[in-house]
């Protein structure tokens, strides 16, 4: 099997007259502000033009690259459809011209022309554009697993579907946190570096639980290459910094005994077979170093080279238009009057201030009103959520009706944030979920389906539905209640705090209070001599 790496989570995989194209991504995404690093413009497009089979994990703007797929990609290839609750990656293939899919079924491994392949997929609101998913490809000698930045809570389904020789995974920030807030400097910097350590730790684990004989560390970072946005890049592998590049990571593993991680960059091939690992890079020893040691210089000339591209993007966004505040009523204020659970949890309003334009989303009245500024937090007009964004922005994802804004505003960093409370992750949602379909799917998503918190299992429940989990002297619900993350697996304890290292959730180990968001707490107790004789330790 060979294996080239085409840019970011971008693979062409070969073996004998069989191709598989995964997440090509050639274009600036997110208003021009992600940029693929390294620059993968050296790569032979011709080259992978024509695959068997086209394999694209969500619909995130870094691994769904609309135009490279309508120009440069065969319409005779098969795309290999995950099964996401909602059609919108066929829906979208289709409208580029594609015509030929091969539904697949979560978790099955299915034999294709010269592979067998399976697609496991994760479904909740947060992943992704409600969905994503990874790919594992066996050619009877060699198995490949492309996690790409996919997190399933469900390691066993993934190792069942191997052993594997080769595991690539993200291991770097695709977010907005804490950038983009308006914290302490010293504040965000912890911050930081929590998320940056946690992140690492993360992928970390999905190494050691999947076992693989090689790993290639991919999907990130991106380059931020707009002058106002250079700042974002890890020019110095600064531990408050969230985007952690190639060889920072590779390090990090090494520390932890893990050598079997390998650096491979746009252009890259890996030679595979079993028992063998070989790697073959675009360029020589110096100039590849030359990217990672000399970074702010390799990221300056990138920028040089590719500045028309992001701002054109920028000077293409309206100045002017239909009263914004208007617009954004008759699109927002029908989605939230059949959405209640969605208005619940969304709590208190939600400020958009655009200046002149800004507009208060106010989801108890289900209303979207003009903000009166900071004068009308003095008359007692509160918020919870404060998004401070360029009009020319919301102007254009007004006027494309783009109904999710995360994959297009919030992950591009061009924004600024605050907030009254802790964290809520339905905010995003909803702001991902901006249309009739999207927000139905939402508001589903948010029916109770669990037993409350407070309900006491008896020790016959517990046993029976294996909910529970000895972590030290508590008996802690095992599946956090964020996305259902395995915490036996994930969890990570300290000074009476357990962190679900998926996504960075933290609990009071004692009480099972969250403290990372309002009510998302953990059924925890302390353990009896009873329980204690029959639980495993975790």
């Amino acid at each position: 099997m060979r294996v080239m790496l085409t840019g970011h989570a971008g693979l062409w995989v070969s073996s004998g007259d069989t191709t598989v194209l995964c997440d090509p991504w050639f274009n600036p995404a997110y208003f021009a502000s992600w940029f693929p690093f390294p620059d993968n413009a050296a790569v032979d497009v011709g080259a992978i033009a024509s695959p068997t089979y086209l394999y694209i994990s969500h619909l995130h703007r870094d691994h769904f690259d609309p135009l490279f797929l309508a120009e440069h990609v065969s319409k005779d290839a098969v795309v290999l459809l995950p099964e996401f609750p909602l059609d919108e990656l066929r829906r979208a293939l289709e409208d580029l011209g594609f015509t030929r899919f091969a539904q697949t079924t979560d978790g099955e491994a299915v034999d294709l022309e010269g592979i067998r392949v399976a697609i496991c997929t994760a479904t909740t609101p947060a992943d992704g554009p409600l969905g994503d998913s990874t790919i594992a490809i066996d050619d009877g000698e060699v198995r490949l697993l492309n996690q790409n930045d996919c997190r399933p809570p469900d390691v066993d389904l993934l190792g069942s579907l191997g052993p594997y020789d080769v595991h690539l995974l993200q291991y770097s920030g695709a977010i907005w946190y804490p950038m983009t807030y308006r914290f302490d400097p010293a504040v965000k910097a912890r911050l930081g570096r929590e998320k940056r350590a946690n992140q690492m730790a993360r992928a970390y684990r999905y190494v050691r639980e999947v076992g693989a004989a090689h790993v290639v560390p991919f999907a990130g970072p991106p380059a931020f290459l707009d002058d106002d946005l250079f700042g974002l890049n890890d020019l110095d592998g600064d531990p408050a910094n969230i985007f952690v590049d190639q060889p920072a990571f590779i390090a990090y593993l090494a520390e932890r005994d893990v050598a079997c991680a390998h650096l491979m960059v746009p252009g890259s091939v890996a030679t595979v077979g079993p028992g063998s690992f070989a790697v073959g890079q675009p360029v020589g020893d110096a100039e590849l170093d030359a990217v990672f040691s000399d970074k702010k210089a390799y990221l300056e000339a990138y920028r040089e080279r590719r500045r028309p591209e992001f701002e054109a993007t920028m000077a293409a966004c309206p100045d002017d238009g239909p009263d914004i505040c208007a617009a954004l009523a008759a699109w927002m204020e029908p989605l939230m009057a059949g959405a209640d659970r969605v208005c619940e949890h969304l709590g208190g309003p939600i400020v958009v201030d655009l200046g002149a334009s800004s507009v208060v989303i106010d989801p108890a009245k289900r209303q979207v009103r003009p903000w009166p500024g900071p004068t009308g937090v003095e008359r007692g007009e509160t918020w919870e959520h404060y998004f401070s964004i360029d009009e020319r922005l919301v102007r254009s994802l007004v006027e494309r009706h783009v109904t999710d804004w995360v994959n297009e505003l919030f992950l591009s960093c061009r924004f600024e944030a605050e907030r009254t409370g802790g964290y809520n992750g339905t905010v995003f949602s909803f702001f991902k979920c901006l249309g009739p379909e999207r927000m139905a799917y939402l508001e589903a998503s948010l029916a109770p389906t669990r037993r409350a918190a407070t309900h006491r299992l008896t020790d016959a429940e517990k046993a029976a539905e294996g909910e529970m989990w000895r972590c030290g002297d508590y008996m802690v619900q095992r599946r956090c209640p964020h996305l259902g993350g395995d915490l036996a697996r994930f969890g990570e304890v300290e000074g009476g705090v357990l962190t679900c290292t998926l996504h960075g959730w933290r609990f009071d180990l004692a009480t099972g209070r969250c403290l990372t968001a309002e009510r998302a707490g953990l059924r925890t107790e302390a353990v009896t001599e009873r329980q204690g004789s029959h639980r495993g330790t975790g």
